[in-house]
């Protein structure tokens, strides 16, 4: 389920690679997940040199936004790591905390082929896709807090990704939270007589932009 939310994430995000990595107190990760195969390797490397975005997000709870990796700041920062993803061609990076109260989880990150900052709208994406990590990872530990509660939010377990990601999707396209937009996929498929697992189905396929229904 995190590789699809890390692939839809590239999709809205238009960057060039998304990763989640799920961390313990201390800073050693547990399950991660990514859109591609680099930034799969990317989102390792943090681990094996012992430093990086997602590392400093986690642990000072705090988004990390890098825009240009060839500046004084990133390389003082995470020396060996820089020199590594750059070599891969990444330019920028931003990552995000999951984390809810005092609970953190792991971070998001956001890796770009091209320099520059993130513009107001992909910062908001990028945040919920975050949220929307995080309350995959905690549902998955039947910690879900209860603001994040969701009656049928994975209705069966044979749809339950494609679902889930299909939510988080009209979430960016609408701008609502993340219980609304479900609201939104029940009722579009009522109105239309067809089974969720369709509707949610089109969502991902981009047959159908919630953003462009009338209502």
């Amino acid at each position: 389920m995190l590789s699809k939310i890390c692939r839809a994430a590239v999709l809205e995000l238009e960057g060039s690679g998304v990763g989640v990595s799920v961390l313990t107190d201390d800073g050693a990760r547990g399950i991660f997940a990514a859109s591609d195969d680099l930034t799969h390797l990317l989102e390792e490397l943090q681990f094996t040199l012992g430093e990086g975005p997602c590392i400093d997000s986690f642990l000072t709870r705090r988004p990390v936004l890098i825009a240009d990796l060839a500046g004084d700041t990133a390389r003082t920062r995470w020396p060996f790591y820089v020199q590594a993803v750059t070599a891969h061609g990444v330019r920028a990076v931003f990552a995000f905390p999951l984390q809810v109260g005092a609970a953190r989880v792991g971070a998001l990150a956001l890796f770009s082929k091209q320099p520059g900052p993130l513009g107001r709208d992909v910062l908001a994406q990028a945040l919920t896709f975050a949220e929307i990590a995080l309350t995959t990872v905690l549902d998955s530990r039947g910690a879900l807090p209860e603001h994040f509660s969701v009656q049928g939010l994975y209705e069966s377990p044979g749809y339950r990704a494609e679902l889930a990601q299909a939510q988080g999707m009209v979430m960016v396209q609408l701008n609502v939270s993340i219980s609304e937009a479900l609201i939104r996929l029940r009722a579009h498929a009522y109105a239309e007589g067809r089974p969720m697992h369709q509707v949610a189905q089109d969502v991902i396929d981009r047959k159908l932009r919630f953003d462009q229904v009338q209502p």
